[in-house]
């Protein structure tokens, strides 16, 4: 199975670039407001991400907020797939959560899933019940990054650490997935604080791995023709 995953990374390595070109390009094209400029979505965003840098280099840092999330992520995923939840602790230091089983996706869930950028969505639509949110899309934006900052540092900061989980899976399988998933969860969580449509982003994603596909196609007939 090592060997399958490695594989498998190496699969998924291409597909992340495709990944974060569409993203990228969602980000871009973001218009939050009729008279909004191009690039004022992801300017938005990346100005809460920036904060959110600021705030965790020169101010103490809520390492057990991050282990709580952490460990809750664990559970709920596993909740999510069917298997329960048979202890679960939080400390200053360190957390852990014992499940009745486990799978890859409930075991690297912490990495790609950013808890309170789901949790602040979940807010957002819950808002939207009462008042017109919308209106205020470039603040939604803004909070957006700045929370999935708080998910990007403390996931970067945890992985530069040895990590159970990234060996048991293998770290090529275990860091592709983790980061394909991230990128696409970014492009998910702008959709759905923004006009921007998940049918935009699906367009996007086919188009980019359309044209991955022509790519490999290209490369591998030339390898051929170098070959004969």
């Amino acid at each position: 199975m090592r060997v399958v995953r490695f594989l498998v990374g190496m699969a998924l390595a291409p597909v992340c670039c495709a990944v974060t070109g569409a993203v990228l390009e969602l980000a871009w094209h973001l218009h939050p407001a009729p008279d909004a400029l191009p690039g004022a979505g992801a300017l938005a965003a990346a100005t809460g991400f920036v904060l959110w840098l600021l705030l965790y280099f020169t101010a103490p840092r809520p390492v057990r907020t991050y282990i709580l999330a952490h460990e809750l992520t664990h559970a709920l995923w596993a909740a999510v797939m069917g298997a329960n939840v048979v202890g679960f602790n939080v400390g200053r230091n360190g957390g852990s959560v014992t499940l009745s089983r486990s799978n890859v996706l409930i075991t690297l869930a912490p990495y790609f899933f950013p808890l309170y950028t789901v949790l602040l969505i979940l807010l957002y639509y819950t808002l939207s019940l009462f008042f017109a949110v919308e209106r205020y899309s470039l603040l939604w934006l803004g909070l957006v990054g700045f929370s999935w900052g708080f998910h990007f540092t403390f996931t970067v900061a945890a992985l530069l650490q040895r990590q159970t989980d990234i060996h048991h899976y293998g770290r090529l399988f275990s860091y592709t997935l983790i980061y394909g998933l991230n990128v696409l969860g970014i492009g998910i969580w702008l959709v759905m604080v923004s006009p921007a449509t998940l049918e935009q982003l699906i367009e996007l994603l086919a188009g980019y791995h359309a044209r991955l596909a022509a790519g490999l196609g290209d490369a591998a007939a030339g390898w051929r023709a170098i070959m004969e």
